[in-house]
């Protein structure tokens, strides 16, 4: 060791050697993720919202609040990506013009990721931080979960477990674009599939084999699959989805279900619109008018 060594800290450390490894090659699936992380251009960055990191509960995060926003509540967002991809930081500015529209801030999760990290840790992370937002305060009825794609999936998963658990549940559920049926069997997968731009049958099933492949669970499995589950006891529920995306087949089926069990449930269906429409959130105006719709439905379901 020379003698201007210096002891640095374990941050210090982490830091030198992600820049290191800016040198050397990707992997195909590190070169997605890379590119994944540029989604957020799409996006207009939201007037008057605020930022900062947090640990919430063992699990990173984004905390994104609006000016004026009514503190008393709570957005808990789940970010896209099939497990595999993407980030809170992708989602910062959609899940802050939903924020706004909501009228209360939103905690952003950047749950762990597959194939690094199988079911059930993305799970797990939500639920972690649905407890610190318990420890910091807020009623459970205060909190909303909210998600899109996978996200959406884990804001109905997240209260599917808590209704098991017998522990109280969020007051609302939001889910856009939520994958729902790991059969990927839905006729939409090929009636739609020149029109979804994002998604194909292919990348649906290279994320399930990333998250549950190795596991044991199969497809059908009601943890994994919302179409097959049992969605009696949900609070008041809001499913929205694209026309032309192709799990548009299987998320109508999830909203006539949750229905049918006979939660109050709305649906916010876009014409046209992709999967994850919200991406284009403050530069689409059909992204823009959904959002709105969605922000009027929590304010009225849960008072903020």
């Amino acid at each position: 060791m020379s003698d201007d060594a210096v002891e640095l800290s374990p941050e210090a450390i982490e830091f030198a050697d992600w820049m290191a490894g800016l040198g050397v090659p990707e992997s195909e699936l590190d070169a997605t993720r890379t590119r994944v992380e540029s989604v957020h251009l799409k996006a207009r960055e939201p007037e008057g919202v605020t930022y900062r990191e947090v640990d919430a509960g063992g699990v990173r995060g984004i905390w994104c609040e609006p000016v004026e926003s009514n503190t008393d509540h709570v957005l808990l967002h789940g970010h896209a990506g099939g497990s595999v991809v993407s980030s809170a930081f992708v989602d910062r500015k959609l899940a802050g013009h939903i924020a706004k529209a909501a009228g209360a801030p939103v905690l952003v999760v950047d749950f762990r990721r597959a194939p690094e990290h199988k079911y059930p840790a993305q799970l797990d992370d939500v639920e972690a931080a649905f407890n610190w937002l318990l420890s910091e305060g807020y009623a459970p009825g205060n909190i909303i979960t909210v998600g899109h794609s996978i996200g959406g999936f884990l804001a109905v998963a997240l209260a599917l477990r808590l209704r098991d658990k017998k522990q109280p549940l969020p007051g609302a559920i939001v889910s856009i674009s939520p994958w729902c049926d790991l059969e990927i069997s839905n006729e939409t997968m090929e009636t739609n599939a020149e029109t979804d731009k994002i998604l194909s049958k292919g990348i649906l099933e290279f994320f399930r084999e990333s998250w549950v492949g190795g596991t044991g669970i199969a497809f059908t499995d009601t943890r994994i699959n919302l179409n097959r589950a049992d969605l009696s006891g949900l609070p008041p529920t809001l499913v929205s989805w694209g026309t032309y995306e192709i799990l548009a087949g299987e998320d109508g089926e999830f909203a006539a279900r949750v229905k049918d069990a006979g939660i109050d449930t709305a649906t916010v269906v876009v014409p046209g619109g992709q999967h994850s429409y919200v991406f284009g959130a403050g530069r689409v105006p059909e992204a823009d008018a959904a959002i709105a719709q969605i922000g009027a439905w929590v304010r009225e379901k849960t008072k903020i």
